[in-house]
């Protein structure tokens, strides 16, 4: 069974010999020992290739890119018909770092308004198909649909949290025209997605219950999670969310959702959940792990029983996948997910009851 298939068995709830073991795309690189985990099971992510293309045919887009000493940034201006926005970035490895987002102030709110409903989408199925089907059964892709509409308020490109936390007290209203476009804007890709060749997608992520509360989470992320997945399960998908944070305040109102699978759980000592309190949480919820990142910086023989630890939490293994979606020391990446993988393998052959229906 390849690597693509183990994954895609156990997202599709059935029976697994091994938990199996993935890793975004950006995380590991080309090398022996990427070629002989592979060669062993290790499915990557690729996260890069989505199945829509967004335009926005009245906005103008124009960079400036430079140097500020050793950092490589980015201003980026978009000239909307009611006004200008800019962001400035800099380029920082496996990802961006923001210095300043779209909003600066409340005289932005019409630009940004402009901004999102101006957004088209255009399906882009066969690349998918065509990048998919040539890099073989070593990966699996995934598409999205972008951050739930309330959430790209606080952790896109838009606003920044703090900006969002002080508009949400002085300009609600403001804030929730952005948002009410968001979801129309959002609705329009359920279809698109799910009629993609993508068997899964992620919805969202990057949630931190502890700034939004249970009411806020409850009221605008529940529905739109509902609305996506009853159209993807219509047509024989699965919808995830990246939920890497500390996730026991919402754990209840999650397990309400039709979601398939919770993606990037970071488990104890990385959250304020174990892996045995969330299989209890959520007991028919495909569980997409992020291997806790401080374990990295033990040595090998303890990362593999870390492994083992994690797994015995839980009376089966079904509907769990072990996955790096966080960076790892770079001395440490190559004997940490061997010992992982290693781990994975050890826990099979000495519990064959938990893997089996």
């Amino acid at each position: 069974m390849s690597a693509r298939q183990m994954v895609e068995r156990v997202l599709r709830g059935e029976r697994s010999d091994v938990v199996p073991f993935t890793i975004y795309e950006c995380m590991i690189p080309q090398c022996t020992m990427e070629r002989s985990l592979r060669d062993r099971g290790l499915c990557i992510v690729k996260r890069d290739v989505p199945a829509y293309e967004v335009h926005r045919p009245n906005v103008k887009v124009t960079q400036h890119i430079y140097w500020d000493k050793e950092r490589q940034m980015t201003r980026t201006y978009y000239e909307t018909p009611v006004g200008t926005l800019s962001t400035l970035s800099q380029a920082g490895g496996f990802t961006t770092w923001w210095h300043e987002r779209m909003f600066k102030s409340p005289e932005d709110y019409r630009a940004l308004l402009s901004y999102i409903q101006d957004e088209v989408y255009e399906p882009t199925y066969d690349a998918f198909s065509r990048a998919q089907d040539a890099f073989g059964e070593d990966a699996i892709f995934r598409t999205g649909f972008g951050l739930e509409p309330l959430q790209a308020l606080i952790s896109g490109t838009l606003m920044d949290m703090q900006s969002f936390c002080v508009e949400w007290m002085d300009h609600r209203d403001e804030i929730l025209k952005l948002y009410a476009a968001l979801v129309e804007q959002r609705r329009k890709l359920y279809a698109i997605v799910a009629r993609s060749p993508a068997l899964h997608a992620n919805y969202g992520g990057n949630v931190v219950p502890s700034i939004i509360g249970r009411e806020t989470f409850e009221h605008y992320y529940l529905p739109h999670y509902q609305e996506a997945a009853e159209v993807m399960h219509a047509h024989g998908r699965y919808i995830g969310c990246h939920f890497d944070d500390n996730n026991k305040l919402i754990a209840d109102l999650i397990a309400r959702t039709d979601l398939d699978y919770i993606e990037a759980l970071t488990p104890a000592p990385g959250s304020d959940m174990t892996l045995g309190e969330a299989r209890v949480a959520w007991p028919d919820k495909v569980l997409w792990l992020n291997f806790p990142s401080a374990l990295h910086l033990k040595a090998d023989a303890e990362v593999r029983q870390a492994t083992i630890a994690l797994l015995d939490e839980v009376p089966s293994c079904q509907g769990i996948i072990m996955g790096i979606t966080e960076d790892m020391p770079p001395e440490r990446w190559q004997g940490s997910c061997q010992a992982i993988m290693d781990g994975l393998q050890q826990h099979a052959r000495e519990h064959p009851h938990k893997y089996s229906r």
